[in-house]
């Protein structure tokens, strides 16, 4: 019996027609199913469906997270593999939010897209799609949520947008790639998860969405840090500090960042790096970063922090219980020693 894939159409570029005025705008489904032609003889099976509203990327929420897993879940024992057509800019936040809200995964969930609409000449749209869909059907399983794009599967709770202009839009700096379309598909068998043996899908579906993200810069202002951290009804911060972790070492800044600690805010520090680690005991000023309490994002990815953190504080009420799974790889995510 053939494998059977669904394919769930979201929206963005992949899904757009030129109008009159020569703005961009989706379409059916059924219009982006008749772009590839050569879908009608791949030899599995492929049914589809869509959101109740499809959405430009760029107005993603953790409402629609909860639509796309809900679908996944209520079809889950019908089919072998999900594709996931998702707009760009949003996708690498998309896919590590499913990472986190399907536990229990034993089939491969594929987002992709494209950076020229379907309907366009040189669309990238098409090998992708057939790519993916090829991966998602595949006898080779992988029980992960993936980004496929430009020839090369990626780990999706560790894959970044990196261009807005190239076909090769997605980058995994800190874990290689999963698998390499050419003549044929090669899988990196030893970098795949493996499923948990007797797991059944769970669908966690909670977001805690009040987090910030502190970017810091040179000469960043101390009133901007104090307006971030005293923001009412703040669970989370996010600090993407400079190299392995580092930051400014005014003593005005630690109060804040100590003021909003003993106020059970949990601060995140993750590098600004695409490549690479936050060790906070590398140099002294990050050792007074680790002092006040603040955390190690270790190699996560932007992405990967906000989903993760949003979601474990949807998730746990417990405060230490939510910084000890910070620091834990859950699905993949990171590096930790």
């Amino acid at each position: 019996m053939n494998n059977k894939v669904l394919i769930i159409y979201t929206g963005g570029t992949i899904g757009m027609v030129q109008g009159k005025d020569g703005s961009l705008r989706p379409f059916a489904l059924e219009g982006v199913l008749e772009a590839v032609p050569q879908l009608q003889s791949c030899g599995y099976g492929i049914d589809s469906c869509q959101l109740d509203e499809i959405i430009d990327s760029s107005n993603m929420t953790p409402r629609v997270w909860v639509d796309i897993a809900n679908i996944i879940e209520r079809e889950y024992e019908k089919y072998d593999g999900f594709v996931v057509l998702h707009g760009t800019d949003t996708m690498a936040y998309t896919a590590s939010a499913l990472s986190f809200m399907l536990e229990g995964l034993s089939k491969p969930v594929v987002l992709t897209g494209s950076q020229l609409p379907l309907g366009m000449l040189r669309s990238d749209g098409r090998e992708n799609i057939i790519a993916a869909l090829e991966i998602a059907a595949s006898p080779v399983r992988i029980p992960e949520v993936c980004i496929f794009f430009e020839n090369r599967l990626y780990r999706g709770n560790r894959s970044t947008k990196v261009s807005a202009e190239n076909f090769d839009a997605f980058k995994s700096y800190n874990y290689p790639s999963l698998a390499k379309v050419g003549i044929e598909i090669t899988y990196k068998h030893h970098l795949i998860m493996k499923a948990q043996e007797g797991a059944n899908l769970k669908v966690h579906r909670n977001f805690n969405t009040h987090i910030a993200v502190l970017k810091l810069f040179p000469g960043i202002g101390r009133e901007l840090v104090e307006a971030i951290m005293k923001t009412e009804g703040l669970r989370g911060v996010i600090i993407e500090t400079y190299g392995s972790g580092n930051a400014l070492t005014e003593e005005w800044f630690f109060e804040a960042l100590r003021e909003a600690v003993g106020r059970n805010v949990i601060i995140l520090d993750v590098t600004q790096c695409k490549a690479g680690s936050v060790k906070l005991r590398q140099y002294a000023a990050s050792c007074d970063m680790e002092q006040i309490g603040v955390l190690s994002g270790h190699d996560l990815t932007i992405e990967a922090a906000v989903t993760k953190m949003m979601h474990l504080l949807g998730t746990y009420d417990d405060t230490d219980q939510v910084k000890r799974l910070l620091e834990t790889s859950l699905r993949g995510e990171m590096e930790w020693n």
